[in-house]
């Protein structure tokens, strides 16, 4: 039997405001509001519901329609083995749900095909997994294990590892945790027969991993070539292979690449792949299945040696993600990543400055050990509000004050915010000045606030990001970056006050703006009156209050802010424009379809 296996690798960055916990505009995402919101319009929604023109052989002869090809949509999640990383999927709860639940269903389903589901697991965050420390690299496996536990109701099977990037320390990991299989690329194991069939790692530790190799000629050309143009040359690509005596042999051909591909990178390429399963299925020799029934059905018995490290993206081992090695997009270029040493030896050295901070208040504070109740939290860390309050509570000794639970909230934050500062993307690109290479680094600067030594830390920090630069030619640094677009010059809380006072002014109903719950009125009842805001951060529950005045309207609209009605017009002005980006929208829409101010002032429509 002839086994085939799709595999959608589905993945985004956090692009989340650290401060806000919303996903502001990202103009070169245009005509959407941001990547997120484009690519699940191209892609992950568009898998769901995929639609291909399919030809019903049996009716052909005596059905006109049969013949011109008959229309049907297709939930592919249902049918393709896929992973989706846990901070998509944030996003998606908030943003999209109906792609979420269809993952959900298509995972279900395929429960009840095949007995094993299509779903497998991922580290929470996309992190290179053999250069985290053993702590950061258990704790992200636990997480993206707890997370998947409570999305799809079940225990994963395997895991896909970001980047494909795999040294013996980080299977021994995966191995430990339970998972009982990944999926790497051919170049990655030596030893194996080429069939594609399951094979056998084997630690140090005796512990042992399934590995399913997958094609890498097929997931070239799929990507980067023009093969999703042509759907009946993907099913030959896809059909059985025989042996020399051309008698029938246990293979098994898997397509692993980025789900992005389908439909994002390459228009109508869902389509394209449904009309080639459709071909496929119809073969007698051939079956469509996933990974975890693969393995179960064929137990690996041979063993293989892992390339330690390799990775899926980089020639020279995991490289690309800490070092010059000539690995980038641009070839045209010559290399000149030599930013990306220095930029990973910043981070680490303010983990582990946040790592120490944890570890020590840590220590007072919980009843346990600090670190084990941080892999606890990947239970709830997709949550906010009441769930990460009451968490917090039961990780406390019993006698804890309220600032006691508010500050190891913010310390379950810190932690957070430190490991997101590792996504693999704000290195695997050519420049520094990037929008992934920004986003660390505002994770950075949450991370920095979180710690309680921002005075001391920020122009340390920026001190050490110095050397992280191209070396071109008036080419900028991660500090330049971090200073422009990263560091906070303005505190949130501040604008959302401002904006929840501006909509009170307005009669616009506001209960909760961005990450906070917010509470307004009039400070009293006297004509004129300033405004009162309380503010609640619903992840770490800070709490915090302000009064305010508000003038003018449009763009020119300001609010005078300050902690107490004595201090009102010598602190805080505010404009209308550093309002968090959905109040400005409410705000300025009614004058905005007339002169359109609202794009002047806080980007393109979503």
């Amino acid at each position: 039997m002839h086994s085939i296996i799709i595999h959608h690798h589905l993945y985004q960055p956090p692009r989340e405001d650290p401060w806000l916990e919303v996903v502001p505009t990202e103009p070169s995402a245009a005509p959407d509001h941001d990547w997120n919101t484009r690519i699940n319009r191209e892609c992950y929604a568009r898998l769901a519901v995929a639609e291909a023109h399919l030809r019903d052989r049996r009716a052909a002869t005596r059905d006109p329609d049969a013949r011109a090809g008959i229309a049907r949509v297709v939930n592919l999640y249902a049918w393709c083995s896929f992973d989706v990383g846990a901070t998509l999927c944030e996003w998606l709860d908030a943003e999209a749900p109906d792609t979420m639940r269809a993952m959900q269903e298509g995972d279900a389903a395929s429960v009840r095909r095949w007995g094993h589901g299509n779903a497998i697991a991922a580290p929470y965050h996309h992190v290179i997994l053999p250069l985290a420390s053993p702590r950061e690299r258990t704790t992200e496996i636990r997480w993206g294990i707890r997370d998947f536990r409570r999305r799809f109701h079940r225990e994963p099977e395997g895991m896909w590892l970001p980047e494909c990037a795999a040294d013996e320390d980080t299977l021994d990991a995966v191995a430990k945790e339970g998972i009982a299989f990944t999926i790497l690329a051919p170049y990655q194991v030596r030893g194996h027969d080429g069939s594609g069939m399951p094979v056998r790692w084997r630690g140090a530790s005796g512990r042992t991993l399934a590995i399913v190799p997958y094609d890498g000629s097929l997931a070239g050309d799929v990507a980067f070539g023009g093969l999703l143009r042509d759907a009946p040359a993907l099913a030959q690509r896809l059909m059985p292979h025989r042996n020399a005596s051309d008698q029938p042999a246990d293979r098994c051909t898997t397509l692993a690449t980025d789900g992005e591909t389908f439909g994002h990178h390459h228009k109508s390429g869902d389509s394209t792949l449904t009309e080639a399963l459709s071909m496929v299925v119809q073969q007698s020799s051939s079956r469509v299945t996933n990974s975890a029934s693969l393995v179960v059905m064929y137990p690996p018995t041979s063993d293989v040696q892992l390339v330690s490290p390799s990775a899926w993206s980089c020639a020279h081992g995991v490289e690309r993600w800490r070092g010059n090695c000539g690995c980038r997009l641009d070839g045209s270029k010559p290399p000149a990543q030599q930013w990306r040493g220095p930029l990973r030896a910043a981070l680490e050295r303010l983990s582990h400055h946040s790592h120490e901070v944890f570890e020590r208040e840590g220590r007072e504070l919980f009843q346990d050990d600090p670190w084990e109740v941080r892999d606890r939290y990947g239970d709830v860390i997709a949550l906010d509000g009441e769930a990460l309050e009451q968490f917090a509570k039961r990780a406390l000794r019993d006698d804890a004050s309220a600032r006691q639970v508010q500050r190891a909230r913010e310390l379950l934050e810190l932690e957070r915010a430190t490991m997101r500062t590792f996504t693999s993307c704000a290195w695997f690109f050519d420049e520094v000045e990037r929008i992934e290479v920004r986003q660390v680094l505002r994770y950075a600067a949450r991370s920095i606030e979180l710690s309680g030594h921002a005075s001391r830390l920020m122009p340390e920090f920026v001190q050490w990001l110095t050397p992280a630069t191209s070396g071109a030619p008036n080419a900028g640094s991660a500090s330049e970056l971090f200073v422009r677009e990263a560091m906070p010059h303005r505190d949130a809380t501040v604008g959302a006050a401002a904006g929840a006072i501006a909509c009170a002014a307005v009669g616009i109903a506001t209960a909760r703006i961005a990450t906070f719950d917010v509470t307004v009125r009039p400070h009293t009842a006297l004509p004129n009156a300033p405004w009162h805001v309380a503010l609640v951060h619903r992840r770490t529950g800070a709490a915090r209050s302000f009064v305010g005045h508000v003038h003018g309207t449009g763009p020119g609209l300001t609010v005078d802010l300050a902690e107490t009605e004595a201090e009102l017009g010598e602190t805080h002005c505010i404009n209308v424009h550093e309002f968090p980006e959905e109040i400005a929208r409410r705000l300025l829409r009614p004058m905005a379809l007339s002169d359109g101010a609202l794009l002047d002032v806080v980007g393109p429509k979503r």
